[in-house]
């Protein structure tokens, strides 16, 4: 087939119902070869963040939820408040403070996730299973090197601060 080209196969425009499905079903309706046809990217609806107001009432149901269950996530976020005093009161530069800020603010992260990882483990391996456990192990893991990535930031701001201290 020298010279001539294979013809494009075309998009062809997924007829939709009222509400914009497929008819109810919401699964788009499959090409004579059985394969799914696929919509034009003009024909998507996108909705704009603000237009969902209900992700910031889950978003803050699951904080909550992590705030209540989780022992450690108190427990780091009481040592970030107890590392943004103590930058107040030996006057950190506000770069400085953004570095504890930050490192604070990571590991409180990481502990939402592996929150949120430990629970999707939970669901979909009710029972006892090695790769599950793998997961929640390496989930506990990234909290475990944000919190030591967190000290190490704290004795590099720290550090010089409280050496002048010492030395008075």
């Amino acid at each position: 087939m020298t010279g001539a080209s294979r013809p494009r196969a075309t998009v062809r425009e997924v007829p939709r119902d009222s509400a914009g499905g497929f008819g109810g079903t919401g699964v788009p309706p499959a090409s004579p070869r059985g394969r799914p046809v696929r919509e034009r990217p003009e024909a998507r609806r996108r909705a704009a963040p603000l237009d969902r107001p209900g992700a910031f009432e889950a978003a803050g149901r699951g904080v909550r939820h992590a705030w209540a269950t989780q022992v450690n996530l108190r427990v780091h976020a009481a040592i970030g408040l107890v590392a943004a005093g103590t930058g107040l009161a030996v006057g950190l530069s506000p770069v400085e403070f953004a570095m504890i800020a930050l490192a604070a603010t990571i590991v409180v992260v990481a502990e939402v996730l592996n929150t949120a990882i430990e629970a999707a483990v939970d669901v979909a391996s009710p029972t006892h299973h090695p790769v599950a456990a793998i997961a929640k192990d390496v989930a506990a893991g990234a909290v475990l090197l944000a919190a030591g990535g967190s000290v190490v930031v704290g004795i590099l701001v720290f550090g010089p601060h409280l050496l002048r201290m010492v030395d008075r």
